[in-house]
């Protein structure tokens, strides 16, 4: 294994009028990432990912727990992992000051290789990362895209086994994001095993061999992208209503039509888990149209990302992005 946890924790103190308090960020996670996949770590923002990759890369000791990275005690070992795993963050890690190969070959030469051989992985990653037209410039002038290439040849310039990526496609265009994800792709090819933290579910679903969902501090379904949808157990049609009491009739209705499919409203929205929707959706508009219960719209799809969220967790992800 690359990754393996057991009951890993993380609790801050914080501060305030009332005194000291205990806020528990990491709530005891078991995580197991197998050699040359792509792991997704997904769940929406304070829902203790960064904390956990954190952990991962040493910037963090655990409050609890027990974690081996590459073969390496977390605990006890902490310089071996730092040598042979590259980390970006949310934030990136570029001296904006100094141009691109600059930021290169320093961070090449922190990792303990010779000038030579700083340049020449400097190089690599500049043709690897299509960065020669703006490699020379300050990375103050980059774009978000530009930045992000660059951020993620810093963490790769010294070869490591294991790359933690940290939502890397945040706040970037359509375009920039889909490249990235190519380059992402060409990682595990060559090897790498790829720890990704994100809250785009189609970002998990299109990369990752595996997904972790985590929310408020615990890992609550792992599988694949399509063990997941499939757990879902069928097709999602979702009815908006002009108001929450609206979507309360109506759920009282359809919960006596469907007895055996699973119903939950959410705001003015009805959510319906079935089998065989299409065929359904027909009988259910006419019951509603029967008790005068208008939709205002509805749709059908089959199981997501999204579906698999809100059944583990009660809620929908993509709710808590629009936040």
């Amino acid at each position: 294994m690359v990754i393996q946890t057991k009951g890993l924790r993380k609790t801050f103190i914080s501060k305030g009028r009332g005194g000291k308090k205990e806020v528990e960020a990491v709530k005891g996670i078991d995580l197991i990432v197998r050699k040359g996949e792509i792991y997704g770590f997904l769940g929406p923002n304070g829902a203790g990912k960064s904390t956990t990759q954190k952990m991962l890369s040493t910037l963090l000791c655990p409050t609890g727990g027990e974690a081996n990275v590459l073969g390496y005690d977390l605990a006890t070992q902490q310089e071996e992992i730092r040598q042979n795993v590259g980390c970006v963050s949310q934030a990136g890690g570029a001296d904006l000051s100094s141009t691109g190969v600059q930021n290169l070959v320093l961070q090449a030469q922190l990792y303990g290789l010779d000038n030579a051989t700083a340049k020449k992985y400097a190089s690599e990653f500049v043709d690897r990362f299509q960065m020669t037209t703006f490699i020379e410039r300050p990375a103050q002038s980059y774009s978000g895209g530009q930045k992000r290439r660059l951020d993620i040849a810093l963490g790769m310039i010294h070869h490591p086994k294991l790359l933690l990526l940290d939502e890397p496609t945040t706040g970037l265009d359509p375009q920039s994001r889909a490249y990235l994800w190519g380059e992402i792709k060409k990682l595990k090819d060559v090897g790498v095993t790829v720890f990704l933290t994100t809250q785009y579910m189609d970002e998990a679903d299109k990369l990752c061999d595996t997904i972790a969902i985590i929310d408020n501090g615990k890992v609550v379904v792992t599988g694949t992208p399509s063990e997941l949808k499939s757990s879902v157990g069928g097709d999602t049609i979702v009815f908006s209503f002009q108001s929450e009491e609206t979507a309360k009739k109506a759920e009282a209705l359809l919960i006596e039509k469907l007895p055996t499919g699973k119903i939950q409203t959410q705001n003015n929205s009805v959510h319906l888990t079935i089998k065989d929707g299409e065929s359904m959706m027909p009988e259910l508009l006419r019951s509603l149209d029967a008790k005068n219960i208008e939709a205002q719209t509805m749709t059908l799809s089959r199981p997501s990302i999204d579906d698999v969220f809100l059944k583990y967790t009660g809620r929908s992800l993509r709710e808590d992005q629009i936040k």
